[in-house]
């Protein structure tokens, strides 16, 4: 009974990763900070979940099961080698971001929000894209992100506070030009 298991268990894996893979890698990027860094934390992700697929819990979430994946693939392997070792984030205008959004004004005001939150600290910009971004309740996030959910809530609440004050300057800025 067991193999049967497992056997479903890889096959939902495989079967899922082609629908998760975009929103994986877009959570990569916001945590490398870089498209190179984002594709293979997002390959090392794919490889892990393949390589771990039987102890995935069939009728549970996959996308949320891929997410603490690559939670856990940045903060002990990616960001240990990366970030600690001095490479650290590139800019974001140096980063291709696709927005699914038709029209120029909705790249350009995605494209500035995206900035803005890349420019949180780590720890704000991951729990601001699990929550925001992709859509995970605080309670999901917390999982995802292994810390206690009062966390998550003061993170998103210190970088709604730190976006709003940015945008509110920058108004403030150009009302006075």
């Amino acid at each position: 009974m067991k193999l049967w298991r497992n056997n479903n268990a890889q096959q939902v894996v495989r079967e899922g990763i082609p629908v998760i893979f975009p929103r994986i890698w877009r959570y990569s990027l916001t945590l490398t900070g870089t498209p190179e860094r984002a594709d293979d934390l997002a390959q090392a992700v794919v490889l892990r979940a393949l390589e771990k697929a039987e102890k995935f819990e069939i009728g549970t979430r996959l996308d949320r099961w891929m997410f603490r994946i690559a939670h856990n693939l940045w903060v002990s392997e990616i960001r240990k080698n990366t970030v600690r070792a001095g490479g650290g984030l590139v800019a974001i205008e140096e980063a291709d971001i696709i927005s699914p959004e038709p029209g120029p004004e909705a790249v350009a005001i995605n494209r500035e929000v995206m900035m803005a939150v890349l420019h949180l600290p780590e720890a704000q910009r991951s729990t601001v894209v699990l929550v925001y971004v992709e859509g995970y309740s605080y309670r999901d996030a917390a999982m995802i992100l292994d810390i206690p959910l009062g966390t998550v809530m003061s993170r998103l609440a210190t970088a709604r506070a730190t976006l709003g004050q940015k945008f509110r300057e920058e108004g403030q800025a150009r009302d006075a030009r």
